[in-house]
């Protein structure tokens, strides 16, 4: 061997090592951001939300405030900079000079959390998504040797902080994959596996519960068609969703007077959690009691009414609260809207046309379809529901119907809000 190549040789071995520990700071790093997140979101969500139950005038207080609050952070604190959410990735990883800037990481922290607390009716999914690509960014911009890899270390930031949220290291690097990176390069490969084996054995230290304590038995197959109606309905509703956050995004966009825009956003929000407290921050507080009663509810027509009016205002207040400033994305607004509908659709079976299907069934898929439709991912939403879940049962009828729901939506509107642009629909 020549000095040439025995040196060309030593650099890709040194290289290689420094990727390698680059990936497990990133990995460690954004793992803790999601984690912290989440723990204090959950912590003082409940606090609020108890206050807001025993006392509906905090229903009106609170998003307000929480509103304003953000409004004055980023004028004052975060460089008047608002924030997209998922777009700002994909406007790095599509530039070689566009960078997330630092303050990207505290700034999706800091608002996202205020945001749910408040009663911002979005979960913090996509701040920790973003906090943590700008981890990724952040380490690629420290040195030369890393520039190549710039798309590869938002990736491994973004799929730790997803393991981390979801207990799923498979659905992290999968979300990576489908959402932001669309290929697969040997450099992916090692720094993602990396961090998110990282990120889940932190999960895995820490003791991480599954977020919905649920028992699965099993499924049958004559559930089969019903589990396809359910696939179209959440892609129908996924739509719904998509188009309600775009609307409102653009006409809240003419809006000059920003607290006017914080003024519209709350009293919409507000009037909405004061008729359905459900409705309130990420909304997982409603999804866990369902659960914990899905096999000794009964139809009623109020009921069904109920279930009705909170799938239908979901993506209303979801907008309602992205467009006058709040920070999220619909990660937890497709979830919440997948439960509801799920045992929405399964009580309307068993008690018209005696079809003695399962609720809580319905319900984890219905979670996975909506998911899926939304962000046009079917294999992050499986392993990502079955993570929450921590179960694996209903995998087969799960993958059916995310890509029953999946396709359904692009056949109706083929965007997501991440995809979408003024210029690209013309």
């Amino acid at each position: 061997m020549n000095n040439t190549a025995r040196i060309k040789k030593k650099y890709q071995l040194i290289k290689f090592q420094k990727l390698v520990i680059v990936s497990l700071l990133i990995g460690f790093l954004s793992a803790f951001l999601g984690i912290s997140l989440k723990k204090i979101t959950e912590y003082y969500e409940e606090i609020f939300f108890h206050q807001a139950s025993t006392n509906p005038l905090f229903f009106v207080l609170f998003p307000i405030f929480g509103l304003s609050i953000i409004y004055f952070l980023r004028e004052y604190l975060f460089r008047k900079k608002e924030n997209k959410g998922i777009k700002e990735i994909f406007e790095s990883t599509n530039s070689k000079s566009k960078n997330l800037p630092n303050y990207k990481i505290p700034s999706h922290f800091i608002n996202g959390l205020l945001t749910v607390v408040f009663g911002g009716s979005t979960g913090i999914e996509v701040s920790t998504v973003v906090a943590s690509a700008t981890i990724g960014s952040v380490a690629q911009r420290k040195q030369n040797v890393f520039r190549q890899y710039k798309t590869e270390l938002i990736c491994a930031g973004v799929a730790a902080g997803v393991t981390a949220l979801f207990s799923s290291p498979i659905a992290g690097i999968l979300f990576a994959i489908e959402v932001i990176s669309r290929k697969v390069t040997r450099a992916f490969l090692i720094s993602n596996l990396i961090a998110v084996a990282i990120a889940f054995g932190l999960v895995f230290l820490l003791d991480e519960k599954p977020l919905f304590a649920v028992t699965i038995t099993t499924w049958h197959l004559r559930a089969i068609p019903y589990f396809i109606l359910l696939g179209i309905l959440a892609g129908i509703n996924s739509v719904y969703l998509t188009r309600c956050v775009l609307l409102f995004k653009s006409q809240f966009s003419k809006i000059k007077i920003h607290y006017y825009k914080i003024l519209i956003g709350s009293i919409i929000l507000s009037i909405s959690l004061f008729f359905f407290p459900q409705l309130y921050g990420e909304g997982y507080h409603a999804i866990k009691g369902i659960f914990a009663h899905s096999n000794e509810v009964t139809l009623s027509f109020s009921l069904v009414l109920t279930f009705i009016g909170i799938i239908l205002l979901k993506p209303i207040v979801t907008s309602a609260t992205l467009a006058s400033g709040g920070d999220g994305g619909v990660f937890a607004p497709s979830l919440f809207i997948g439960a509801f509908l799920g045992l929405l659709v399964a009580l309307l079976l068993n008690t018209y046309l005696n079809a003695n299907v399962i609720p809580v069934n319905f319900m984890v898929i219905g979670m996975a379809a909506v998911l899926s439709a939304s962000i046009h991912a079917p294999f992050t939403s499986i392993f990502l529901v079955c993570g929450l879940t921590n179960d694996y049962t209903l995998f087969l009828p799960i993958l059916v119907v995310c890509l029953i729901s999946k396709y359904t939506a692009k056949k109706i509107f083929p965007f997501t809000v991440y995809s979408y642009s003024a210029s690209l629909s013309k």
